[in-house]
């Protein structure tokens, strides 16, 4: 059987703002990535991972301006930083690069005038706050206030981190700048919009191609639904970016350069090593392109990027994988609760970046559910399984091969079933790791791992060791050990890269997935060394504590209003969790008994379906509910739900939503309605 051609493919994460250190949030995007580029490489396919800082927008202008140093002095020392520590948790970019560059220039202004000259690209006047004293207009972050509902003072324009609510900037009692103190003042100008309802057909049919894993289209498709808006992409002056050709004054909004920097540094990689560039942009092209980003910026991947390129003739992504928020002790990272946790926060406390990666792989999956760092079970794991299983297995094996045979193996393998055992679970593996099932693959390397000790265990070469004329047995068991050990190492070597390559200095051998069918026999080894040593609890504990010291600065907004005078259908901010309410709060709501009295089916909506429910002595209301995937209308009929009966009516493109029903489940088709037990009758209250 031929071996397939290896494929070619390019893979991103998300780039990280050139505002302030890596936290370890970042570093589980890039830990993620880089297990997946390394696995691709292990498989002999021409796999290349490039980033770039994001090096644009008001933030960093201010921030520099603070130092008093030049906006390029400022993201270069961030960009050294960033460099720095990445490469300290063993991330192997082909490329790193900034999107303040020469080829982000070109292309972010190449890509706009092909979108110009395709007519999507619309200019309207709009009004912004603008602080006289600073002569700049303000993002809603750049306005505080006191918050219209809770009373609560010195919050930011567009949300209130007291009582969760969101508003508008002029919706704030007595708003302030955040930069000057001055009262914000309304000011005209006009802005240029990228005319992303244009692509509704087209981005259905990307959501419906298997690109984005399941949970991020659904969500996707809520946006579609509520009517896609213009997407402002443009900012006046002053601003740190590139002009917009041919409009003094107008920039391009850091969110429209910023995935173009994903091509500019691959540019800039092809310019430096002579590799193919074109085949990657073109469409139809057999070459893959991967991001890897959090789920808080999947709008602009999942929609406006996608959207972009097909109306410049470029490709588009192969495929976009989203992960959650990343969370300490079951919070999320914060300077007050001391899980704030900068990159070289952890590396200054002398923890291996190995651990981390290790931590990270054992419980990411596939999903964009958020992943939790507990201390207890980050230093269990790693040392119950890497040092206690893994390791183990090498350093048991190779005192006895060192005092008693020369570090060399036997010269016939005495278990070649249990070995071909371990290497057929290699395609297995190979499956998980290739759909990001990371945790799952990790799972299947340690109970190998758990297989391997035991039939040391059982051989026991420390008694056989003692019993005159059982040398043989004692050189028997230990090569198989030895022969196991390789091929774990094989596998984990895209979470383990370091350890591995102290391994092959040990085994003097290369650990390649496909060279695993022979065992290694009367093969010489190296005199072993320590591979992993053992997380140090007080370390971990040091960590947590100097974390409370440390905060981020400004970030990139993940969201922007796409347009300050029409958002009503835009979805809620997704770059924040949810607010704690009260429980106040929560018995504002009103739940009720419904029964349903029609479903259909909406025209132009995935997801979709029309319910009239019928709440007794309230009447009948009309709500739109996303459970389409899930249930046929005729089913629906007839039976009893929950409906919050007291929330805001909402329009939407097809028609006004008077409610919401209460379903569990994770999505598409496992979504379950609410079902009041026999008995309960339209109109009933829920308590």
């Amino acid at each position: 059987m031929a071996t397939p051609a290896p494929r070619k493919i390019l893979v991103t994460s998300a780039l990280p703002y050139a505002n302030a250190p890596l936290h370890l949030g970042h570093m589980l995007e890039q830990i993620q990535t880089d297990i997946w580029v390394r696995f691709q490489q292990s498989r002999g396919n021409d796999c290349l991972y490039v980033c770039a800082d994001d090096a644009h927008g008001t933030a960093i202008m201010l921030a520099a301006e603070k130092q008093g140093i030049t906006p390029e002095e400022h993201i270069e020392r961030i960009r050294a930083e960033h460099e720095r520590d990445s490469a300290a948790f063993l991330i192997g970019f082909a490329n790193y690069y900034s999107t303040h560059s020469e080829e982000n220039r070109y292309w972010s202004e190449e890509i706009y005038r092909r979108l110009k000259a395709n007519g999507h690209i619309a200019s309207r006047e709009i009004t912004q706050a603008y602080d006289p004293e600073k002569n700049l207009f303000l993002a809603d972050r750049f306005i505080k206030g006191t918050c219209p509902r809770c009373k609560t003072p010195d919050q930011y324009g567009d949300n209130c981190e007291a009582c969760g609510a969101t508003y508008t900037p002029a919706e704030l009692i007595d708003p302030k700048s955040a930069i000057s103190g001055a009262t914000p003042v309304d000011k005209a100008s006009t802005h240029f919009f990228f005319k992303l309802p244009d692509f509704e057909d087209m981005l259905r049919g990307w959501l419906a191609a298997d690109t984005l894993q399941p949970q991020v289209a659904n969500k996707l498709r809520e946006w579609l639904d509520a009517g896609l808006q213009e997407w402002d992409i443009s900012r006046d002056a002053p601003y740190f970016g590139f002009e917009i050709p041919d409009e003094p004054g107008k920039y391009f909004y850091v969110w429209l350069d910023a995935p173009i920097g994903y091509i500019a540094s691959f540019q800039n990689y092809c310019k430096r090593t002579g590799h193919e560039f074109d085949e990657y942009l073109r469409p139809g092209s057999d070459t893959e392109m991967y991001h890897f980003i959090g789920k808080d910026i999947i709008n602009f991947h999942g929609l406006f990027w996608p959207a972009m390129l097909d109306s410049a003739g470029l490709r588009t992504p192969t495929g976009v994988f989203a992960h959650g928020f990343l969370t300490v002790n079951g919070a999320k990272m914060s300077k007050s609760r001391g899980t704030f946790i900068n990159a070289h926060t952890y590396l200054d406390h002398g923890l291996d970046p190995e651990y981390l990666r290790y931590y990270f792989a054992a419980k990411l999956g596939a999903s964009v559910d958020d992943m939790d760092l507990n201390p207890e079970d980050f230093v269990q794991r790693v040392n119950s399984d890497v040092v206690g299983k893994v390791v183990n297995i090498a350093s048991r094996c190779a005192g006895f091969l060192r005092k008693g045979f020369d570090n060399r193996l036997a010269g016939d393998c005495a278990e070649p079933e249990l070995l071909a055992d371990f290497v057929s679970a290699g395609e297995g593996i190979a499956a998980l790791f290739e759909a990001r099932e990371y945790n799952k693959a990790v799972r299947e390397i340690v109970s190998l791992a758990d297989r391997a000790n035991q039939y040391i265990d059982q051989r026991k070469p420390w008694v056989l060791a003692k019993e005159e004329g059982r040398e043989a047995e004692v050189h028997a068991v230990c090569s198989v050990g030895i022969n196991l050990f390789r091929v774990l190492m094989t596998y984990l070597k895209p979470v383990l890269p370091a350890m591995a390559a102290k391994s092959e200095t040990f085994l003097r051998v290369s650990l390649d997935w496909h060279a695993l069918r022979g065992p290694l026999l009367d093969h010489e080894l190296a005199t072993f060394e320590p591979l992993m040593t053992r997380v140090d609890p007080k370390l971990v504990a040091a960590m947590l504590e100097s974390g409370a010291g440390a905060a981020p600065a400004e970030e990139k907004p993940a969201q922007q209003a796409v347009d300050k005078k029409s958002t009503k259908g835009k979805p809620a901010k997704t770059d924040e969790l949810p607010a704690e309410i009260q429980f106040d709060d929560f018995a504002k709501i009103d739940l009720r008994v419904a029964r349903i009295v029609a479903a259909e089916h909406v025209e132009g909506a995935d997801k979709l379906l029309q319910l009239t429910l019928d709440l007794g002595e309230r009447g009948q209301r009309q709500v739109f509910a996303g459970i389409k995937a899930a249930y046929q209308p005729e089913q629906l009929v007839g039976r009893l739900t929950v409906v919050v009966a007291n929330l805001a009516p909402r329009k939407m493109r097809f028609g006004l939503s008077e409610g919401m029903v209460l379903a569990a489940g994770p999505g598409g088709e496992e979504i379950f309605l609410l079902q009041p037990d026999a008995g309960a009758e339209p109109g009933m209250q829920v308590k």
